[in-house]
């Protein structure tokens, strides 16, 4: 029986190997017939479907389970030059799948080449924005799901030392170029020798001023010898970005170059010739004719997006609406794309960072507020819709400036636009709302001020000065408009006027001072009429009649979080309620400026705290007393703050060993130091009294430690006197109170030192009567005393006298 159990085992062993070789040989016979398939492909030829590329099974089971099944133009042409390991410069229209067109190149090469976890990364694909990588990385993992390549997304506002850890065994990366650098720069275990392909998504945005140190250092750390794939919708052509990437023969795949329209043939697009300061009032009136649509509006700063966001919910237009900037947290801008996403009728108020590849479901309007920097950025924001050949309309509104430079930027760019007039019964005002809000709410003002200060520096920083004309804008009427009491002094503009005055001649210097001398500080101070005088005034009046003051000048809280949430409204007593009574939007006092309580304000400024009070002095330390007669001087009391003003500047000052409080420098007149005769001298007779300060203070010290030398000395020869004659009584047989109830005469006496480890060793052993005094040892004599019994009776004395006889 054992012999057949030992060949039964034996002919087992085969048949496992045998099965595992044909499994290994059918892989590479698959593998070899995938090779041969793609070198058989031919680029000439339109292919529909995915099902007739040469893909791997994997890769074809993940594009069939997320419902991918016929190629678009740019995938049927740029997958088989990819698939082949050409370098490719795609170029197509927004919305036209380019995010698949690199993805199934990167999955397929990485399984041909039967690339593992041990080979390191292979592909880098790198995107400007993180919403985009995001976006990237959702699809990679439905189409990837069958694969056993490991990915991962690398981004900004995540923890780093969680990324470093997993970043070396990962075989595809996501990432926005920033987060990247920092990777290869500190991570140690993070190498990209064997990198095979570097993709970069809406390159034209990578390769321009804002990344193009970081794209230099990331492209350092990669090898030359790797496959690169650009795409965009408005792709670069220049020589110097191709050869700083190292591009081999590149294939420039351009599928709607020949087209008509560089936008997609289902997109409507209009814009509206509207001035500046009625912007608002048009964006405000669109959406309250459209509240069952899905918008998204572009302005060219984030500012503007928290102003206009605040500023319409709080007049509360019967849509949700959202913000997006780049300013926000990372976990509140992926919560809000998730959330307008999947939201059917909404507003999202964005800046350029939702302008490039952010695929929104079902978008019907976008509106640019604000005049696109050039037409390549009008492209990526008006790709928000009509996406995958669907319908949707896009607004640009255009100052009058702006219109004769933008529309021949987009007509060079083949962009078909209209022109559109509104109607004039569906216009409707929300300036007086605005300006009501701004004087209730500092803080919504002060959001203002940053609006329009951030407007205006984007108008002016562009390269574009046929199109943007700052000096043509009526910027007074623009601050107005976002309920501003006046525009905001701008050091810029003030600048290029200083040159420009500089440069003209004496006559018209001349000439311009003698027009300017009755409107001198006529930005500041209004001119003020005999019938202006007459008129009765209110408090709005003079809250518009001063200008260019800076508002919070106790706090610069903002109205929301960087994440997107609301701040906590403090409810103070007192406190002003918001125009519409909305206890959910901000409701703060009103604070006032240190600048409005000065002595010499005029009285009009002011609000008399009523006509029977009399003015009220406060001392202040040393200054003038302060004289209160008005509500204002009042309030100005309530700030600890504001009352710095009005006293004197404190002296710091310095405390010495002792505690003892000085000024930090205690200069003298040198008159002084003079009359106490020569510099030498001085310093001679200094160093002697520090000297002697020195000696005496030496001589204090030493008598101190001599004297506490000599109280130890007391104490230890008191205790060998108390130890002496214990030992003396015991011999002679008469028993004394133990040493510990001695009293050496010191309440601070140290407590006597415990017994050595040998010595509570033989007391724990022995097992005598605990209410027997132990032995003593003395420091003189080695051996221990032995211990004699108690004489209370009578017959303990005949005991011990026996004993001593016997």
């Amino acid at each position: 029986m054992a012999p057949a159990r030992a060949s039964h085992k034996k002919a087992a062993k085969p048949q496992n190997d045998s099965g595992r070789t044909l499994k290994r040989k059918r892989g590479q016979e698959e593998l070899s017939s995938l090779v041969q398939r793609v070198e058989d492909l031919d680029l000439k030829t339109s292919i529909k479907s995915f099902s007739e590329l040469p893909l791997s099974e994997p890769t074809a089971s993940g594009l069939s389970a997320s419902h991918y099944k016929t190629l678009t133009d740019i995938q049927s042409r740029a997958i088989s030059h990819a698939l082949k390991g050409r370098d490719i410069l795609g170029a197509a229209k927004t919305g036209s799948g380019k995010t698949l067109a690199f993805l199934v190149p990167i999955l397929e090469n990485l399984y041909r080449k039967q690339w593992t976890e041990y080979d390191g990364l292979g592909a880098l694909i790198l995107s400007p924005t993180r919403e985009l990588a995001i976006q990237i990385f959702e699809v990679l993992r439905k189409v990837g799901r069958h694969h056993a390549f490991s990915a991962g997304l690398i981004i900004g506002g995540k923890s780093l030392r969680e990324e470093q850890e997993r970043l070396g065994r990962m075989n595809i990366l996501v990432c926005t170029p920033g987060r990247m650098l920092q990777h290869l720069d500190q991570t140690a275990m993070f190498e990209t020798h064997n990198l095979q392909m570097l993709v970069m998504d809406e390159a034209d945005r990578i390769m321009d001023m804002g990344f193009q140190r970081t794209v230099d250092a990331i492209v350092d750390h990669l090898p030359k010898e790797r496959q690169t794939l650009l795409f965009s919708a408005t792709q670069t052509k220049k020589v110097s970005d191709l050869a700083r990437l190292s591009l081999q023969d590149p294939e420039y795949v351009a599928v709607h170059e020949a087209a008509a329209a560089a936008t997609p043939s289902t997109l409507q697009q209009h814009y509206v010739v509207t001035p500046l300061p009625q912007k608002l009032d048009t964006l405000w009136s669109f959406i309250r004719s459209n509240l069952k649509s899905k918008t998204v509006v572009f302005l060219s700063s984030g500012k503007q997006v928290r102003f206009v966001y605040e500023s319409f919910r709080h007049l509360q237009p019967g849509i949700p609406l959202m913000h997006l900037h780049g300013r926000q947290k990372q976990g509140g801008r992926l919560d809000i794309t998730t959330k307008f996403s999947q939201s059917q009728h909404s507003v999202l108020f964005a800046t350029d960072v939702a302008a490039r590849g952010l695929d929104f479901p079902a978008v019907d309007w976008v509106i640019q507020m604000d005049c696109p920097e050039d037409a390549d950025t009008y492209i990526h924001r008006v790709g928000r819709t009509a996406r995958y050949e669907r319908v949707g309309r896009g607004v640009l509104f255009l100052d009058p400036s702006e219109e004769k430079g933008m529309l021949n930027r987009l007509e060079h760019k083949k962009v078909p636009i209209e022109r559109i007039n509104i109607k004039a019964n569906k216009q409707q005002s929300i300036r007086n709302q605005l300006q009501n809000m701004c004087f209730k709410d500092p803080e919504l003002k002060y959001l203002g001020q940053k609006a329009f200060i951030s407007y205006v520096k984007s108008v002016h920083v562009q390269k574009d000065k046929e199109t943007f004309k700052i000096k043509q804008l009526p910027l007074e009427d623009f601050a107005a408009s976002l309920g501003l009491p006046g525009a905001p002094r701008i050091k810029f503009i003030k600048g290029d006027d200083t040159k420009e005055r500089k440069n003209a001649s004496w006559r018209m210097n001349q000439l311009s001072s003698d027009d300017s001398d009755d409107d001198s500080d006529g930005e500041d101070k209004p001119q003020k009429t005999k019938k202006d005088e007459n008129q009765v005034r209110t408090k709005f009046d003079r809250m518009f009649e001063r200008r260019n003051q800076d508002v919070l000048a106790g706090h610069y809280s903002k109205l929301i979080n960087d994440d997107g949430t609301m701040v906590a409204p403090n409810a103070s007593k007192g406190a002003i309620e918001d125009a519409d009574e909305d206890d959910d939007f901000l409701s703060v006092k009103r604070r006032f400026a240190a600048g409005d309580a000065e002595l010499g304000q005029d009285e009009s400024e002011s609000e008399p705290s009523g006509a029977g009070k009399e003015a009220k002095t406060v001392q202040i330390d040393g200054k003038d007393p302060l004289v209160i007669d008005s509500k204002r001087r009042e309030k100005l009391l309530k700030s600890k703050k504001k009352l710095l003003k009005f006293k004197g500047k404190g002296t710091k000052l310095v405390y010495d060993e002792n505690g003892n409080a000085h000024e930090l420098y205690e200069m003298e007149d040198e008159e002084q130091f003079k009359a106490r005769g020569d510099a030498d001298a001085q310093r001679e007779r200094f160093v002697a009294e520090e000297a002697e300060r020195t000696r005496r203070a030496d001589v204090e010290d030493k008598e101190v430690v001599r004297e506490k030398r000599r109280e130890k000395k007391e104490k230890r020869r008191a205790r060998d006197r108390a130890l002496a004659d214990e030992e003396a009584a015991e011999e002679r047989g008469v028993q004394l109170a133990p040493v510990d109830d001695i009293d050496l005469g010191s309440a601070s006496e140290p407590e006597e030192p415990r017994p050595s480890k040998k010595a509570r060793f033989v007391e724990s052993e022995s097992d005598g009567d605990n209410d027997k005094p132990r032995p003593r040892k003395s420091k003189k004599s080695k051996s221990a005393v032995p211990a004699e019994p108690r004489i209370d009776t009578l017959g303990d004395l005949e005991a011990l006298a026996s004993g001593l006889l016997g």
